[in-house]
């Protein structure tokens, strides 16, 4: 499987976590581990943390905060949504969210 190859043609926007088959070993293999991993990465990139010297979780609490890109708060919002279908009982039969 070469999950990279799809990745790489596509702009920033797009989630930065892929699969590579040198790394299957080594992966974190707790739910929405990929989202979480996106969502860290989005955090230590943007100005708030950056520019402003703020720990990741005070720019991610910041609501309306410019410097927080909407891109990461789409990442918290997906994260959410994973982590929640971990506990209900209807998405156990269909699936996690998330990658």
């Amino acid at each position: 499987m070469h999950f990279n190859c799809f990745y790489r043609y596509f702009d920033s926007a797009m989630p930065r976590h892929y699969v590579e088959e040198s790394d299957l070993g080594s992966e974190d293999k707790t739910p929405c581990a990929g989202l979480r991993a996106d969502l860290k990465a989005c955090l230590l990139e943007s100005d708030c943390v950056v520019k402003e010297k703020r720990s990741p979780k005070e720019c991610l609490l910041s609501k309306n905060d410019p410097s927080v890109p909407l891109e990461c708060h789409q990442l918290r919002q997906s994260f959410f949504e994973c982590k929640r279908s971990i506990l209900d009982n209807r998405q156990r039969f269909r699936g996690r969210k998330g990658y």
